[in-house]
Formats: C-alpha cells, structure tokens, sequence
C-alpha cells in the first residue's frame, strides 16, 4: 500500500489569518495520524507565511509516524533539517516568492549542489528525496546524485486528467519504470485529490507514498477530516 503523508501547510494559513492558535496545529497533526494517516509533511517557506520555523521543531516530538520537511535547501532551511533530524527530507527548487512549488529540478544542471545537499542530510540519517518533473533523464540524473527517492511533480497530470486526458499518466509511468530499474524510490505529490488519486496510484509501479495538502484539507471542509484521510486510505490500497 502507498502511505499518505499529509501535508499540514493549510493547517498553518488558517491560523496565522487571525494571529492565535486555532487551530492548533500540534492538535491537528496528532489527530491527522490517529486517523490513519502515516505521515505528516511541512514546507516551511523563508518568509513563513504559514509553516513557522518553530512549528518544525515542535511537531518533532508531536510526529510519530513519518516526518517529512520540504524545501528549497539555503542555509536556514539546511540548518533546519539538521537541527529537527526528520525522518525524510524533500528538496524543492522554489523561488522565495512561490506562492507554491511550480517545478522540479535540473538534476543534470544542479548535480554538484545536490549532491552536496544529499550527501549533508544523509550523513546525519536523513532519507533524502528529490522533487522532480516525469522526465526520464532528470530521474537518471537524481540517481548520480545518489538521492534515496524522487517525488514526482504531479501538477501536470492532476490538471490534465481533470481535462478527461488519462494519457497525462504516461510520462509518470515511464519515469517510474526508471526509478524501479535504478533502484531508487518514488514518492509524489502536488494537486493529488480524491478525484485522481486511485488512477494515479494505480498506473504507478513501486509507489511508495504520497503527499497531500491543499486537496485533502479542502476536501475535508465538506466531508470531515477524519472521514477524508480514510477515503484516501481506501483508495492507495
């Protein structure tokens, strides 16, 4: 079964809006894993307009599932990681004003940066993953680098497949035929829903988890919390 990694950034936008703490954050993460859930994600941003860097540190001892922290990798962010140890890392090309991630790496491009920021993490026991597009040589790139796992940037094939183009999977299916071959691990994420998550899950061999945010939490404004990540839940297995 791929696990679900639930990423909790909306959680934190929500809160930041009125300046308290409701919702709790903490709360919702405990909850989120008591619901099935067997991960809890963060991108915590320079500017920290929903994922404080405090946050990060607090949900270390709150996670009990799998930890994953996203981000491109500047020295705040770097110092960061090293500090909280979570269980994974997910290393994402943004530009500090995305309003959210919009592209993979240039594995052949970025080799030698990576390859530094892959080897830092993973001496500290860190299991590193690289955002990536469903390119076949940007997954062989990834593997020189020697990262543990790719995510894969599903942004393209959500829209297309809302468009009624199941073709949209291709490219994906082949990137992970890649994957599988090279040894490394294939996570993915980025506008994954209930719509299109089973058929994405199903065409991808050796899928091994996913993340959710934005979809997840507003689907779950209508059909509860609880309720959603088990549909998700039903629909990896």
């Amino acid at each position: 079964m791929t696990k679900l990694s639930v990423n909790i950034n909306k959680i934190a936008t929500l809160r930041n809006a009125r300046g308290g703490n409701v919702p709790d954050l903490l709360r919702v993460a405990k909850d989120i894993q008591q619901f099935g859930a067997q991960g809890i994600t963060i991108h915590p941003r320079p500017d920290e307009r929903h994922i404080r860097y405090q946050d990060a540190r607090d949900l270390k001892s709150i996670v009990y599932t799998e930890y994953n922290v996203e981000g491109n990798p500047e020295k705040s962010f770097v110092d960061l990681v090293l500090e909280i140890k979570p269980d994974q890392v997910t290393l994402v090309p943004d530009a500090v004003d995305a309003i959210t991630s919009n592209a993979g790496w240039d594995t052949i491009k970025h080799k030698s940066f990576l390859i530094e920021m892959t080897r830092e993490f993973q001496n500290h026991g860190i299991r590193v993953s690289i955002f990536v597009d469903p390119v076949v040589s940007m997954v062989e790139g990834a593997k020189a680098i020697g990262t543990d796992r790719i995510e894969l940037y599903t942004e393209s094939f959500a829209h297309q497949y809302g468009l009624g183009n199941k073709e949209a999977i291709q490219p994906y299916y082949e990137a992970a035929l890649v994957a599988n071959e090279l040894g490394i691990g294939i996570n993915a994420g980025h506008d994954l829903s209930l719509d299109n998550i089973q058929f994405f899950q199903q065409h991808i061999p050796g899928l091994l988890e996913v993340s959710i945010g934005h979809a997840l939490i507003s689907e779950a404004l209508y059909l509860g919390l609880d309720n959603v990540v088990n549909m998700y839940l039903q629909k990896l297995k």
